[in-house]
């Protein structure tokens, strides 16, 4: 099994979170990827997909809805998937993180966690403090929840 971390990023707060998850999923073989560096084809079954954007304009970026649009109609199926986005806390904000786990839905993944927030202060960040370590326990969490579902 194989694992990729795809992000895209604005100000490198969801590329420090993204590298933050592949550092916590060992020993799953896991790297983080830009979303311009990715390649669909890499993917085969059993393998571990998390996607991770900043929210724009209550959503994900364009490059990754791009990206999921190209693995939609079933591409995904066997592929194990989960969700994350980075974004200010606010009384009120997008969710990019729903509608990317919406998308690895229909392409056919398996969705092995719920989708997840990580916080930032101020539009361009840094992250907030503990964030990484949280990305690296969500990421230990995924790899635990990925050892279990293989143990019969």
């Amino acid at each position: 099994m194989k694992g990729y971390v795809v992000y895209d990023s604005a100000f490198g707060n969801t590329q420090a979170v993204a590298e933050a998850i592949a550092q916590g999923l060992k020993p799953i073989r896991a790297a983080a990827v830009s979303v311009t560096d990715f390649k669909p084809g890499s993917l085969a079954g059993g393998d571990l997909l998390v996607v991770g954007s900043p929210i724009n304009g209550w959503r994900p970026t364009p490059k990754i809805t791009e990206l999921l649009g190209q693995l939609g109609n079933g591409k995904l199926r066997g592929i194990k998937a989960a969700a994350f986005d980075t974004r200010v806390r606010f009384f009120i904000h997008g969710d990019a993180a729903r509608k990317i786990t919406k998308l690895l839905t229909e392409g056919g993944a398996h969705i092995i966690s719920h989708p997840t927030p990580f916080y930032v202060r101020g539009t361009e960040g840094p992250l907030r403090a503990g964030e990484l370590d949280r990305a690296a326990t969500w990421a230990r969490n995924l790899a635990s929840a990925l050892e279990q579902k293989a143990t019969p």
